[in-house]
């Protein structure tokens, strides 16, 4: 399911082409199977037939990131999102995913993303929860602290 959301996700044509109520089913169904032929399992392939017959292709991009969300809630994986100026080394990310498996007390899907405009540090989202460590917001908090305006890069 992540490949089919990613897929969706990263072409707009296909998704348009689900929506579509011009393009029959079997038509969808085709194009679905050569897409994903080889690169799903046989049951994620009978579902996808099954969503297109059923004519609820034009969710399958949304199902697709439910299934994922009840497939993590199911086996007790938190997606993380760690953000860094210029991204982790394999050492820093170990120690972050360390960190927040210990905290967590489960499996941990790290995602990292980057952000030059956090100068150093990193922000860590997990959930609704969010570590503010960046170098940014130790500046605005600083400069708060002074009297002055929050501190702003360019």
């Amino acid at each position: 399911m992540k490949l089919v959301a990613k897929t969706c996700e990263e072409n707009r044509d296909l998704e348009l082409l689900l929506r579509s109520p011009i393009v029959k089913v079997d038509k969808k169904t085709t194009i679905l199977e050569a897409i994903f032929k080889d690169k799903v399992n046989p049951l994620s392939q009978s579902f996808l037939n099954i969503i297109t017959k059923k004519k609820r292709e034009n969710f399958l991009p949304e199902i697709a990131i439910e299934f994922q969300n009840q497939y993590k809630r199911k086996h007790a994986i938190v997606t993380a999102t760690v953000t860094t100026a210029t991204g982790l080394d394999a050492e820093m990310k170990s120690a972050v995913l360390k960190l927040i498996k210990g905290s967590a007390d489960s499996e941990v899907e790290l995602i990292e993303l980057t952000d030059t405009n956090l100068i150093g540090g990193m922000i860590v989202r997990i959930g609704d929860n969010q570590y503010d460590g960046s170098l940014q917001r130790r500046l605005n908090d600083l400069k708060l602290e002074l009297g002055g305006n929050s501190y702003k890069s360019n």
